[in-house]
């Protein structure tokens, strides 16, 4: 990969891209498997296709660590996660390189995923010192009460395809400020970022077997996720995928009855109603949808218009997304800004939910299909109108470039059908009504709201969802909880 210059790769003349890393070494498997640029196809790499006997060694190397890793001071913690700040930092260029090959987002988004994903570095450093216990008044003269957080021990960290970076460092920052070590499965599509991230760990001085990244295909993934949540040497889990996964690996850490949070899919509404700045509404639509090319679980999914504005909103939406976005292979192109899905897969799935959509009468009033002059990942920014409940895109998550555009008449009937979800992850809202905005914020069943703004994620803000979104919160400094235990000391014989 061009213009990739790691330190690490200069210095130690291996690729980290063929091999694992585990207890501080980079490690090879007897079977490996491939991962492709989703834009054109292009053979990135042959990486480690790990099996249970290989991750267990991870699970081993990283129990021996914690050890030592908890007993570290807080201060001590923070300043090794600064130390792995200032690489990340120095490396931003070569890091959204990677991201925009092997996961196909335009580099501009993959810069600014960088940069999120280092800003939960920074911030965790920072609330390794924060992790405060309590004084309790006791109720007794002879004692004192009072409550200690511990870490949790050995965590194992399964994150996805849609942001291979961001979604490591927002979970791996806050169990490593806590004192626990980590044993990290990125998706199968995009293990190139992962590695990298280990790469410049071992370059900051990261102690072996605190931070370990394991990979395997999709044949080995079942398996060597029930390994992470039944093993007795792994504490913790945090997953960020689908909620069928979700609910696959919920039901494998209840036999150990173990801790876990789950940041699972969405199916994110996105009101207009009629007092709202249409433009302002349009530019928020655009991010709230098209970002990554809406292969991210706060997209807008379901777009609700006051029928009052409908046709307006619908041709202001389809004149800017027309203007806006040039589709293609952005690691060939820097001008393209809107990428490719990231497998087949994933194409077929909403090509399906288009056609479905279509067949029962909805009318396309843009886009709708393949783009194959481009490659066979490549779909259309689309538009839907004419939307009934008995279509697929009514209910389910595109997770695609399709806005999905839904005719309502009062606030009432919207927030009915923002709330028919058994997800409740993100919810977008624009009005000019402070009272409305007050009243529909309170009654959107989400564990995020915008109003009047497409953009939400913060690393200062807890993220999370209510329903079948999940369990927990990260980022935040409630992002901490997640990988620490309460300890409660009674002191007695006080007198």
């Amino acid at each position: 990969m061009k213009s990739v210059n790691l330190r690490y790769m200069q210095r130690a003349g291996l690729s980290m891209y063929k091999l694992a890393y585990v207890n501080g070494e980079w490690v090879d498997s007897n079977k490996k498997f491939p991962v492709f640029n989703p834009a054109n196809d292009e053979l990135l790499a042959d990486v480690p296709d790990m099996g249970e006997s290989e991750v267990q060694k991870a699970i081993d190397a990283a129990k021996e660590a914690f050890e030592q890793w908890s007993q570290t001071t807080a201060k001590e913690r923070g300043a090794a996660l600064r130390k792995w700040l200032k690489e990340l930092e120095g490396n931003k260029q070569a890091l959204a390189e990677i991201m925009t090959k092997e996961s196909g987002k335009p580099l501009v988004e993959s810069l600014g995923e960088v940069a999120y994903a280092n800003s939960f570095v920074d911030w965790f450093s920072e609330e390794a010192r924060r992790t405060y216990g309590e004084i309790v008044p006791s109720p007794v003269k002879s004692k004192e009460l009072l409550m200690v957080r511990e870490p949790l021990g050995v965590v194992g960290l399964i994150t996805p395809w849609n942001f291979p970076m961001a979604m490591i460092t927002r979970k791996a920052a806050p169990a490593l400020a806590a004192g626990c070590t980590c044993v990290i499965k990125p998706a199968e599509d995009t293990p190139l970022t992962a590695l990298a991230l280990a790469a410049l760990a071992q370059e900051a001085g990261i102690p072996k077997g605190v931070f370990n990244v394991v990979t395997s295909s999709r044949s080995n993934a079942n398996s060597v996720g029930k390994l992470l949540c039944t093993s007795p040497h792994v504490a913790g889990i945090s997953f960020t995928g689908s909620t069928h996964v979700g609910k696959i690996l919920y039901n494998h850490c209840s036999q150990g009855i173990k801790r876990i949070s789950l940041e699972l899919g969405g199916n994110a509404p996105f009101i207009v109603y009629s007092n709202a700045n249409l433009e302002k509404a349009v530019v928020g639509a655009l991010a709230a949808k098209f970002r990554n090319c809406g292969q991210a679980c706060v997209a807008a999914n379901r777009f609700l218009i006051q029928e009052d504005v409908f046709d307006q909103f619908v041709e202001l939406l389809k004149t800017n997304i027309t203007k806006s976005f040039q589709q293609g292979d952005s690691s060939k192109n820097e001008k393209c800004n809107l990428g490719p899905l990231i497998n087949l897969a994933q194409v077929e799935k909403v090509d399906s939910i288009v056609k479905d959509a279509v067949s029962k009468g909805a009318k396309v009033v843009l886009g709708g299909e393949k783009v194959s002059s481009l490659g066979d990942k490549f779909f259309a920014p689309t538009i839907l109108t004419n939307v009934t409940p008995d279509m697929l895109c009514y209910t389910e998550e595109v997770f695609g470039p399709v806005a999905v555009c839904i005719k309502f008449k009062t606030e009432e009937e919207s927030l009915q059908i923002a709330n028919n979800s058994s997800t409740g992850l993100a919810g977008y809202f624009y009005t000019s009504d402070i009272s409305q905005a007050w009243r529909v914020a309170k009654k959107l069943q989400v564990g995020m709201v915008g109003i009047n703004e497409g953009i939400i994620s913060h690393t200062e803000a807890a993220f999370g969802g209510v329903k079948e979104s999940g369990i927990g919160r990260e980022g935040s400094r409630h992002g901490m909880d997640e990988f620490t235990q309460i300890k409660y000391m009674c002191f007695g014989n006080l007198e």
